[in-house]
């Protein structure tokens, strides 16, 4: 076969100088390294800053707990929940009985529980030799019906209890089953418990036996002990005498700290910190890492996280899962005082937005530091992703309010660190090894508090991703 002159390539001399030659003589316009790591870290901008010297914070409040509402009142210490001693006597066995120590001992004996839904906590037929408290969430009361059938006989929620006839000694077997609705937190004391306690209390178990029923104090709505005012008298009557008590062991909040050691070779911060200095720019980018774990940390630490420092009664349930402007109003009645804003995963912001597309409803937006964010009844809504979405595409919403003067929920860090860099962050050299390997210690210090319960409101259990 011949070969024409038009099938074979002739290779052309080149003209001008290539772009690749020339670029190693231009200085190529550049941006400083990039992270998508970063985000806006909301919560660290809205929350108010307040000095713990010596690295602890301690928060006084009233003594609070309710008696004789008939449900009983938990506290928690990040994730770990106990039932307030005093609390035990809305128990009927326990009504009247004023021995602070027993009761202390008691609730101590306690041990928790947590299920999932669906999970059975007790059954129908098997050995009643335990008292329940519910400490969180829903559970179904499930019973035989007038027709032989399944029945749900009434549902139990934060405070409620069951099996506290125990107390008295082993029941009868459960007449009914206890099936968990919602996520659940139940304390539990089994009779072999209460029994070897029982011995030790001198007057519990007489106590027991004769059943007193109790009358409790005065209180107001929110468990606090009443202050006797008089108003609205004439003439000349006898006031009333009072005080204000306060708690006894109040919580004190030691400030935590996120580390890293940063390395950087002596050979790339001599050599090649021209246009960019390499240390400063290594150093940016792990302070911002710093910065979005000790906000991930603001969030789900188990001792100070607000999601878990939350009081149980300001966590609500959504009405049928997806987040609806129902919900959002329910939240903001948890935290009606000066509200501050929501802070939500973006996807559970995406989802209300959905919510309020099929209702026809468009939320405003505010001006927050500059910036249009969206809004609902006039309290922004602030995107926070490291409020965590769970597998089964769940999440949550918070509502807070900030600052040390309405009493709301604010950080905790120390300035004036040695080598200090940033407010509450420190950056100290740490020398160099025999590799040429020089080393910094990044350091940043902070927590949050919660100044009273309804600072903060949460919203359990937010579907996303629902199909209509």
């Amino acid at each position: 076969m011949s070969v024409t002159d038009s099938d074979v390539e002739v290779e052309q001399p080149q003209l001008s100088l290539s772009r690749r030659a020339a670029r190693n003589l231009a200085t190529t316009t550049k941006t400083v390294p990039q992270m998508q790591n970063i985000t806006s870290r909301w919560l660290l901008k809205v929350l108010p800053w307040v000095e713990a010297k010596g690295g602890a914070f301690r928060v006084n409040r009233r003594l609070s707990y309710a008696i004789g509402d008939g449900r009983l009142t938990f506290t928690n210490v990040g994730a770990d929940i106990s039932v307030v001693p005093q609390e035990l006597t809305e128990l009927p066995l326990l009504r009247d009985f004023d021995d602070v120590e027993a009761l202390s001992a008691l609730a101590a004996r306690f041990e928790q529980h947590e299920h999932q839904p669906g999970d059975v906590i007790v059954e129908r037929g098997r050995p009643q030799d335990a008292v329940h408290l519910i400490a969180h969430g829903k559970v179904e009361k499930i019973g035989q019906g007038e027709y032989g059938d399944q029945t749900v006989l009434g549902v139990l929620a934060d405070g409620d209890y069951f099996g506290d006839r125990v107390l008295a000694g082993p029941q009868e077997d459960w007449d009914f089953t206890i099936r968990a609705v919602t996520p659940v937190i139940v304390l539990v004391l089994p009779w072999q418990v209460f029994e070897q306690l029982n011995g030790e209390a001198g007057g519990l178990r007489a106590h027991i036996q004769r059943a007193f029923a109790g009358i409790a104090g005065r209180a107001n709505q929110h468990g606090e002990a009443e202050i006797e005012i008089a108003s609205g008298h004439d003439g000349e009557p006898d006031l009333p005498g009072t005080y204000v008590d306060y708690e006894l062991a109040p919580r004190e909040l030691e400030l935590s700290v996120a580390q890293t050691v940063l390395r950087v070779h002596s050979r790339v911060a001599d050599l090649y910190n021209h246009p960019m200095d390499q240390v400063e720019q290594q150093l940016r980018l792990t302070i911002e890492a710093l910065r979005e774990r000790q906000e991930h940390e603001m969030v789900n630490n188990r001792d100070f996280g607000l999601l878990h420092s939350a009081d149980l009664k300001q966590r609500i349930h959504t009405r049928n899962g997806a987040p609806t402007p129902d919900d959002m109003d329910e939240l903001l009645s948890t935290v009606w005082k000066e509200p501050t804003a929501f802070l939500a995963h973006p996807r559970v912001i995406a989802a209300f937005g959905r919510e309020c597309n099929k209702r026809g409803i468009y939320p405003d937006t505010v001006d927050l530091n500059g910036q249009h964010v969206p809004a609902w009844r006039g309290v922004p809504v602030l995107p926070c992703n490291k409020i965590p979405v769970t597998e089964s595409r769940t999440s949550s919403i918070m509502l807070l309010r900030a600052g040390e003067h309405n009493q709301g929920v604010i950080g905790l860090h120390q300035t004036g660190l040695p080598d200090e860099y940033q407010p509450g962050l420190s950056v100290r050299f740490m020398g160099i090894s025999e590799k040429a390997i020089i080393s910094y210690l990044v350091s940043a210090y902070y927590s949050t508090a919660i100044l009273v319960p309804d600072a903060v409101g949460v919203l359990e259990h937010v579907q996303i991703g629902r199909e209509d």
